[in-house]
């Protein structure tokens, strides 16, 4: 048995997704008595008005887990549009409060950088799930947007029983998680690429002098930026800083160690 919480995590939405899809099954037979559970047909616009309808409609609390699934390559799916996703949030009633729990590789530094500079920010941490979206209000209704054998299937769940497991399994994932922001803003597109390709030194023990030579920089300005990685990062040793960047999912792809010590993919 593991007991890396990550894999815990994992287990629990496995089973949640489990209970919303038998618990859908049950109420599409009973779908004339009963209003529960309301699937959202016709793709990705009725899906987003539906989240606008949700979001408009908060009173308390909006909680969003966005966890698409990756595409064919491993990378993760791009949305259809997540500017108009984001804006959904800035039309939520002043004080209701909004997190977002987002998977690896989905973090939009833009719009981190957008929240540092609002009174009353969006929270945003990251974790690693399963594929999923959702979007709790409440804690009186959800649309969860899911992939099953039957395809991707989004609903608008009031079911109290389903929406509590939500909620529990929303608070565990987001006590664990990391949070994002200034920190692990990097700047621009270069700088970015550049800081993975440090951490993927450390990660592999490359020495600072065989790395500073494979980056086409001197040792010391190699070890500043190795300095400047750390702060964002929050860490206080180079082992730290890769442990962090896993959790963040900052870290290219694994590669391996030749007999002169350096790396190639």
């Amino acid at each position: 048995m593991s007991n890396a919480p990550e894999d815990e995590l994992e287990q629990a939405l496995l089973e949640v997704r489990a209970l919303i899809e038998s618990t859908m099954a049950i109420h599409r037979d009973r779908s004339a008595r009963s209003q529960q559970i309301a699937t959202v047909d016709g793709g990705y616009l009725p899906v987003l008005r539906a989240a606008g309808t949700l979001i408009r409609g908060a009173v308390r609390t909006i909680d969003i887990v966005d966890a698409r699934a990756p595409g064919p390559g491993g990378e993760e799916e791009p949305a259809r549009s997540d500017r108009a996703e984001r804006n959904l949030i800035y039309s939520a009633a002043e004080g209701v409060s909004v997190r977002l729990l987002a998977r690896p590789g989905l973090v939009d530094e833009e719009f981190i950088r957008e929240q540092l500079a609002l009174e009353r920010p969006v929270a945003i941490r990251v974790a690693r799930v399963p594929p999923l979206q959702a979007l709790l209000v409440d804690g009186t209704a959800a649309l969860v947007v899911a992939e099953s054998a039957a395809g991707v299937r989004a609903s608008v769940i009031r079911v109290p029983e389903v929406l509590h497991t939500l909620g529990t399994l929303y608070e565990s994932i987001w006590r664990n998680a990391v949070p994002a922001g200034e920190r692990i803003v990097f700047g621009d597109r270069d700088r970015a690429a550049l800081a993975r390709q440090i951490l993927g030194a450390l990660r592999a023990g490359v020495t600072d002098e065989v790395a500073a030579r494979e980056l086409t920089v001197s040792v010391r300005t190699y070890r500043r930026h190795v300095a400047e990685i750390m702060a964002l990062l929050g860490a206080q040793s180079r082992f730290q800083a890769g442990v962090r960047a896993a959790e963040l999912g900052l870290l290219p792809a694994a590669a391996t160690t030749d007999a002169a010590g350096g790396t190639r993919s």
